[in-house]
């Protein structure tokens, strides 16, 4: 039977997995289906940041909080952390959030090619500039 995931520990843990099963998915020659868990690793690790955030205040979340959580959108994430600025500092970083930014949940009803897929991949896990380790310095 299925659990679902509630912690940050829980998040993290499966932002890893979706990028681990993406990289057998990219290996073994399956683009889109490496594209789409790649993208859900971010998404994932960046609502492990969400509950960091709302684990450091005892104020009550804004009324709009927990919509704005239920989203597959980078951007809308960074926001609500108010991280967006800092994607921006180091021109390297930058570069690969600009590749990331161009993930999408509708991409899924998408053909994705070779080269677009391992871009993404290498965007979100370059060890200096990539976007997980980004991540996971705020996670």
């Amino acid at each position: 039977m299925s659990v679902l995931i509630v912690s940050r520990t829980d998040f993290q843990q499966m932002a890893d997995e979706r990028l681990s099963e993406a990289k057998l998915l990219l290996d073994a020659g399956k683009w889109s289906g490496a594209y789409y868990l790649a993208g859900y690793a971010v998404e994932l690790a960046l609502k492990a940041c969400v509950i960091k955030m709302v684990m450091a205040t005892d104020a009550f979340p804004s009324k709009t909080l927990s919509k704005d959580c239920y989203v597959h959108d980078s951007r809308t994430l960074l926001g609500l952390l108010k991280l967006d600025d800092e994607t921006r500092v180091d021109p390297n970083v930058a570069a690969n959030w600009s590749v990331v930014r161009l993930w999408s949940e509708e991409k899924r009803y998408h053909r994705v090619t070779h080269p677009e897929a391992e871009l993404l991949y290498l965007a979100i896990t370059d060890p200096t500039y990539g976007v997980l380790p980004w991540i996971k310095s705020r996670w």
